[in-house]
């Protein structure tokens, strides 16, 4: 169920019976056909236990199923919609960075020291993004929201790419990460450059970034 971008702020998504779909609540902007609207108490996919994981996570953002017949458009304050193509990768995302996102994908919680040990941990502080990250995995689209617009930097073996974590949206692939610090006197001082923390991103895979230093 791939989504169609409208323009930079708005996407299209065709509905099909038997096939579901998940987006933020009041995400929805229009649409045309027979379509149904439903909360999601469990917030997508993975029962109730996942909802419960995902609460205790802090990674809970409340979602509806979308069904039906028709078009619908999306959209979310003003923000930024980048659309995320899986095949069979796993995307790690902020939970309230997603705008909507296939139903066939699985959605889970992974701890961050799970990609970067100790200084993953820290990142997930230093950046305010917490000690957990949704990860959604299979074949299918996701559409993500971000301050500006978005670049797509690739991830190769020995060329590890650095990224302020302000402006980290998301990144897929068999990737690891972990925060990187170049603290020295004069930052000490207060006189240093204001790049004292870099996220830095090492393996096979692409990380998403944003044009903007401010968070959602």
């Amino acid at each position: 169920m791939p989504f169609r971008e409208v323009n930079s702020k708005m996407v299209e998504a065709q509905v099909v019976p038997g096939q579901k779909m998940y987006s933020q609540r009041g995400a929805m902007l229009a649409y045309r056909g027979e379509v149904s609207f439903t909360p999601s108490l469990t917030g997508g996919q993975g029962g109730v236990m996942g909802m419960i994981g995902r609460r205790v996570a802090n990674e809970q953002t409340p979602l509806m199923s979308v069904e039906g017949s028709g078009t619908v458009m999306f959209g979310h304050g003003g923000h930024h919609i980048q659309v995320i193509n899986l095949s069979g990768e796993t995307l790690y995302v902020e939970a309230d960075r997603l705008l909507a996102f296939d139903g066939t994908l699985q959605q889970g919680t992974m701890f961050m020291g799970a990609q970067g040990g100790v200084m993953g941990m820290v990142r997930g502080q230093v950046s305010g993004q917490g000690l957990f990250t949704t990860t959604l995995k299979g074949h299918g689209s996701v559409a993500v929201m971000a301050h500006g617009g978005v670049i797509e930097l690739p991830i190769t073996p020995n060329r590890p790419v650095h990224v302020d974590p302000q402006a980290y949206v998301a990144h897929h692939g068999d990737v690891r990460n972990k925060l990187s610090t170049a603290l020295g006197w004069r930052d000490m001082v207060g006189r240093g450059s204001g790049e004292a923390f870099q996220l830095e991103l090492s393996g096979q895979g692409a990380v998403y970034v944003q044009a903007s230093e401010e968070k959602l």
